[in-house]
């Protein structure tokens, strides 16, 4: 389904963080094919150049999503045509693996950060325009923290996505009265890269994801255009009665 402005029509404003790879990069060019005009933020300008090559509707944002003055900056960037914000997504987080005895003050904080506290006052400055959109905010977060599991050496990591879902039925209920809906996808094991970025070696990611598959019913590993799909449909209108919901999107792996 495409959402194409009509003559006069304002477009939709996305803004998606995280934008230069993975989920953020297909997020961020499926909601631009569907008409929107969109924002994607991240820390490399070249990243998210890539992301936007050959997609008109896509600007882009250098910004650390974690420094004191990312979410006026933000804000100011992606209402500077339209004086809206439709669809705010959180996608940007920092993955440091560690067992508890090896944590630092900088693994915790880092995660703390990037994960928690920006989105939610990148949420928090962004109300009015929301409002004035009747507009979505999309939680990013992961399957694995679904249920009563474990997350052996990511445990800050996946406290970090636990709080994001609960954020995510929270302000639900707190900012409906507003006109914004707050929604969540959880994906399950998807190749978003990561391993590369991480210093993964090819053998390590390739034997790493084929243990994945054996354990998702579906087969295979996802790809960040089957996250980008419900994201994009989660935040039409015609969801408009969704909200406080998070959805797994990891081929049923959540549910063996």
């Amino acid at each position: 389904m495409t959402h194409s402005p009509s003559s006069g029509a304002a477009r939709r404003t996305v803004v998606v963080t995280g934008g230069g790879t993975g989920i953020g990069r297909a997020t961020a060019r499926a909601f631009a094919a569907d008409g929107a005009e969109v924002l994607v933020v991240g820390r490399t300008a070249e990243t998210l150049a890539e992301t936007a090559a050959g997609h008109a509707g896509i600007r882009t944002l250098t910004a650390d999503i974690t420094a004191p003055d990312a979410a006026a900056r933000i804000v100011a960037a992606a209402a500077e045509s339209s004086g809206r914000i439709d669809v705010l997504v959180h996608n940007a987080a920092a993955v440091l693996p560690e067992p508890v005895g090896s944590l630092t003050c900088g693994h915790v904080q880092t995660q703390l950060e990037t994960n928690l506290l920006a989105p939610l006052f990148l949420t928090q400055t962004a109300l009015p325009a929301l409002e004035a959109a009747g507009g979505t905010v999309v939680c990013v977060g992961t399957a694995a923290t679904l249920g009563c599991r474990a997350f052996p050496g990511l445990s800050v990591y996946g406290a970090t996505k636990v709080a994001l879902d609960f954020l995510v039925r929270t302000w639900a209920v707190e900012l409906a009265p507003r006109g914004i809906r707050a929604v969540g996808v959880a994906p399950g094991e998807t190749d978003t890269g990561i391993g590369e970025r991480m210093g993964w070696s090819a053998g390590d990611i390739a034997r790493h994801q084929a243990a994945a598959a054996s354990r998702t019913p579906s087969g295979r590993v996802g790809r960040p255009e089957d996250v980008a799909w419900w994201i994009v449909r989660l935040a039409q209108p015609e969801a408009g009665y969704t909200s406080g919901a998070v959805l797994a999107v990891d081929g049923a792996a959540s549910v063996v």
